[in-house]
């Protein structure tokens, strides 16, 4: 993906509407990625940067030039004309909260995101511990079987088709 990427970015370099740009979520990038929830890697975000959405497109150059190309302003507060009438209305009761209610809300919002992402991290942990779990116990079942004597057995068996006898 990262050849298509470089040549997104430069078929869009010097662009006045739009960035296509890429940070490094392991290095100084990490609090922006933090900030903007990325999760794994690669991850690709397009929108309002305040509102970032997942972009769950192709990733060929094809594919990301033709989404790319049909990107432009969304609804947003600085975009009214182009919300529908349920977009605008929260719009407005956002607004009318005031600044100090919507901190307290986003930060709320954002506690639960928090929370949604642990508890999904926690069941993971926990299906990944059920399956070592699992796959040990799988292993050392194996084991005893070999080791009561399957691959003697086998031997044996195909000893005796071959040679066509039914005792040695």
């Amino acid at each position: 993906m990262k050849p298509d990427w470089d040549k997104l970015v430069d078929a869009y370099k010097g662009s006045d509407t739009t960035l296509v740009a890429d940070v490094d979520c392991t290095a100084a990038g990490k609090e922006l990625c933090n900030q903007v929830g990325v999760r794994g890697y690669p991850t690709i975000k397009y929108g309002d940067p305040n509102d970032l959405q997942d972009y769950k497109g192709g990733r060929d150059f094809a594919a990301l030039k033709t989404f790319a190309d049909g990107l432009g302003p969304q609804c947003s507060p600085a975009n009214l004309e182009l919300c529908d009438d349920e977009k605008k209305a929260k719009i407005k009761e956002f607004t009318e909260m005031g600044s100090a209610a919507r901190d307290e809300l986003i930060k709320a919002k954002e506690a639960e995101m928090e929370k949604v992402e642990s508890d999904f991290k926690a069941f993971v942990e926990g299906l990944q511990k059920g399956y070592s779990e699992a796959n040990d116990k799988k292993d050392k079942e194996i084991e005893a079987i070999k080791e009561a004597g399957l691959g003697l057995m086998k031997s044996v068996h195909a000893h005796l088709k071959k040679v066509g006898k039914a005792e040695l």
